[in-house]
């Protein structure tokens, strides 16, 4: 296994007869003890906690005549991973699988661990099952089959982080397909965003059934862990949610970030950091054509409506954008695309920059920082804060919603008529007198060919955005509107 390394202390915790003294020795290849601590076990839990010092590689739990013994430990970071399908698609489904695969046992430092799906109507203490216990990385622990374990995108964004550390690595995946958000926040996180606060016979929820009804994965499945010290999260969800409150994403998401971090620090004695690493994946694509808007609802939402992350309502976090990795012919369904290999770089880059303080590394695609309207030419400039590349002249990418009075308003295509360094223009002569908003890649697909229209240099995507904060009713006349962008703008850490 792997026990996260210096400058946190690992947590190791059991069960024992309460009142009992266990000891706890970590020892060296040579025998030498380099470490002993005692505990006393709780009652009525039973359970006992330890916080260990990062020196030593072979661990002994002794309770009076009893003794465990593991061998075979290492210090290093440990990375929960957790969400729906996407995130529970194994190795064997992904582009590449038998090089992926084959390629496994050259990482013979990182460890895997892998909890069965459980759901459970209160908060457990300690699992109900184990699909993979803590293993080394091998094609048959990395390919059991669909769906099952391990995940592929846990995988290899924890190789990549091996091979930029230089050290152990340990991986906790903790998945279930076709969840929502609601089954993985714990009770105090739903009533933060006001999902609980009916008790009464008519319930939002009375529809959903087993793993979808809330709490019941936290209860089974994360809140078992919280004694673990960690050192970030990896989260790939939301899918669900373009069925159920996808408009309370921008409250739930957030909610559930900050809840997890409290618990972890709180069940490991404050050694995982309060404001812990969070990674996820911006949803990808599902269906082409779609005139249905929740997909792209839900991306703005993961962002807590500000477009880019960190920011001001979700700090100390990273994103990867994956709607230009749609897989039409993905034989586990177009919603489930295999090129994972794309979305654990872009989740490595954040990882670098947020979690390691890689201050210098380009994380994240372009953004806009302002927009200026030019009403007696119709039209739109909009200024990026990274030089672009335009990959393709998509006549749909860019839409205005125009009006001829404040409201209501419909969007219309703004067609792209140039892009230089850091700026695009867009024509708007079919919006007519009033431009209340702009919005870019707002569908469920869209990026055609597996490329969107606009990336930066290093081939990150621009995300999507919408902007709604057009002076609205103002006339212009021949003058320019300038356009100040929120804090939503901000690619700060």
């Amino acid at each position: 296994m792997v026990l996260q390394k210096e400058p946190a202390g690992a947590v190791v915790w059991g069960h024992g007869e309460p009142g009992a003294v266990v000891t706890v020795s970590l020892s060296g290849d040579s025998g030498l003890i380099m470490m002993k601590k005692t505990a006393q076990v709780k009652g009525p839990s039973g359970m006992w906690t330890i916080v260990l010092d990062p020196v030593a590689d072979t661990l002994t739990a002794e309770q009076g005549l009893e003794n465990v013994t593991l061998q075979d430990i290492y210090f290093g970071d440990v990375w929960l991973c957790s969400g729906q399908s996407n995130m529970a698609m194994t190795v064997l489904q992904v582009a590449n699988a038998s090089e992926e695969l084959t390629a496994a046992t050259r990482y013979p430092y990182i460890r895997i661990f892998a909890v069965a799906p459980a759901h459970s109507d209160f908060e457990l203490e300690d699992l109900e099952r184990i699909d993979l216990p803590w293993s080394i990385p091998t094609a048959e622990n990395l390919g059991h089959g669909n769906f099952t374990y391990f995940s592929a995108v846990c995988w290899l964004l924890g190789r990549s982080l091996y091979e930029v550390l230089g050290y152990p690595v340990g991986l906790v995946e903790v998945a279930w397909g076709g969840t929502p958000i609601e089954a993985w926040s714990s009770r105090r996180a739903l009533q933060a965003c006001g999902l609980l606060e009916d008790m009464g016979s008519v319930s939002p929820y009375q529809h959903l059934l087993g793993p979808q009804t809330p709490s019941v994965l936290w209860n089974a499945m994360i809140h078992p862990l919280l004694n673990m010290t960690l050192r970030g999260i990896a989260w790939y969800q939301g899918e669900a949610n373009t069925l159920l409150h996808t408009d309370q994403y921008n409250c739930t998401f957030p909610a559930l970030i900050a809840d997890w971090r409290q618990a972890f620090h709180a069940g490991s004695a404050g050694q995982t950091e309060l404001l812990l690493p969070f990674g996820f994946v911006q949803l990808s694509t599902y269906r082409h054509q779609s005139p249905d808007d929740s997909f792209a609802r839900l991306r703005w939402h993961q962002t807590a409506d500000l477009g880019v992350v960190p920011n001001t309502r979700l700090p100390g976090t990273f994103m990867a954008v994956a709607m230009d990795l749609g897989d039409e012919h993905s034989p586990y369904g177009s919603i489930h695309p295999r090129d994972k290999q794309n979305v654990a770089h872009r989740l490595l880059l954040g990882a670098r920059a947020v979690a390691y303080g890689d201050k210098k590394l380009v994380f994240q695609g372009p953004y806009p920082t302002r927009a200026v309207l030019e009403v007696t030419r119709g039209l739109l400039n909009i200024t990026y804060n990274q030089e672009l590349i335009c990959r393709q002249r998509d006549t749909r990418a860019f839409e205005v919603c125009c009006s001829s009075q404040a409201s209501p308003c419909w969007w219309l295509p703004a067609p792209v008529v140039a892009v230089r360094s850091h700026t695009v223009t867009l024509a708007l002569g079919s919006c007519g007198t009033l431009v209340l908003a702009l919005r870019y890649a707002w569908a469920e697909w869209p990026c055609e060919y597996q490329s969107c229209p606009l990336y930066n240099l290093q081939g990150l995507p621009a995300p999507p955005f919408l902007l709604d904060t057009f002076p609205a009713g103002r006339s212009a006349g021949g003058r320019e509107l300038l356009l100040v962008p929120s804090s939503g703008f901000s690619q700060g850490i």
